[in-house]
């Protein structure tokens, strides 16, 4: 049995924790910790958690505790997974993984050094929908890659206290949405190269100073290339015009044809995959659980020695680089930068 302890009173959790244990086996609730100790008892009666920790600290420091899902601000993660990975507990930590890469690899020494696991949290990689993608760009179905193109867009309306609106607890469209289509295009070309790339431009649009500040950045565009001189174009944007339906598209062209795939970050709430090869079109889902069902799943099948950890460790520090490479780019400062 892996016993589940939470840090932070977060919404997330329904997503990440509570819902998918409705259909896994062998995880328990243990015990939250939150902000103060009246939201941790109120939360922990809402979703049926068996304790309650005094503090942060007090969590880390219970015997009754194999995991901690770290959903703090990315401004708390390194502090709190390290934390956590010190007192001999596995992290699940929430992207963005940190807020720089000193952060990150931080991050991964204290896991080494500790022998436990630590996952950053990019659920959508567990998901069949983009198991399917790999296995088609693996197969060698479109040929060899020429450009990829990858956007997360979803109306995130500010209001005071909003933490994507903070750049000093890590806020920012590319630090909450971009770096998934960041993650993506790393993840496709990792199976063609192994390399990583390197960052040509990037251009934003940032929130006034009633929404966020000079440093906020409502919408970026970024375009990459990898060493072999494949191009990727990644784009996020939380602005206000938005709709509330989240646009998620990963587009891979090839020698041989071309990959579409929507529906990412939900694809139990639909998703596509069209295929286009040699004059011919398919279009086609792929069922599933929510994508935070196979993390768990990915969760408890590395805990139990059954698969080896698809995030954290050196992938999460490069994709930390080059998110602060992003911002620095678009002449912003990098998260790290901006703490207070």
């Amino acid at each position: 049995m892996i016993r589940i302890g939470l840090l932070g009173a977060a919404r997330i959790s329904d997503k990440a924790i509570f819902q998918p244990l409705k259909q896994l086996d062998g995880f328990v609730l243990q015990a939250v910790a939150a902000s103060s100790v009246q939201r941790a008892r109120q939360y922990a009666g809402a979703h049926g958690i068996l304790h309650v920790a005094d503090s942060y600290q007090a969590l880390l420091e219970r015997s009754d505790i194999d995991l901690i899902y770290n959903a703090l601000p990315p401004s708390e993660h390194a502090h709190w997974s390290i934390m956590a990975l010190e007192h001999g507990k596995h992290v699940l930590c929430e992207k963005p993984f940190a807020l720089d890469e000193t952060e990150a690899k931080a991050m991964v020494q204290a896991a080494e050094a500790s022998g436990k696991l630590l996952l950053e949290a990019f659920h959508y990689r567990f998901h069949p929908l983009f198991v399917e993608v790999m296995r088609l760009v693996q197969a060698g179905t479109i040929g060899t890659i020429s450009h990829l193109r990858a956007n997360f867009s979803v109306r995130i309306p500010y209001f005071a206290g909003s933490l994507r609106h903070d750049a000093a607890l890590g806020g920012g469209a590319m630090m909450d949405l971009g770096c998934y289509p960041l993650h993506w295009v790393r993840t496709v070309m990792g199976a063609e190269s192994g390399q990583e790339p390197q960052v040509l431009s990037a251009n934003c649009i940032t929130a006034g100073a009633t929404t966020g500040g000079g440093q906020i950045d409502l919408t970026m565009q970024a375009q990459l290339q990898f060493a072999n001189g494949i191009i990727a174009d990644i784009g996020s944007s939380m602005a206000e015009h938005l709709s509330r339906t989240p646009d998620t598209s990963l587009v891979l062209e090839g020698s041989l044809g071309s990959i579409e795939a929507t529906g990412l970050i939900t694809p139990q709430l639909g998703n596509s995959i069209k295929l286009i090869t040699a004059g011919s079109e398919r279009q086609y889902s792929v069922p599933g659980h929510s994508t935070y069902y196979y993390q768990l799943q990915h969760v408890q099948d590395c805990l139990q020695g059954r698969a080896t950890a698809l995030t954290g460790g050196s992938d999460a520090i490069n994709n930390m680089r080059l998110l602060e490479q992003i911002y620095q780019h678009a002449g912003l400062l990098s998260r790290g930068s901006c703490r207070r």
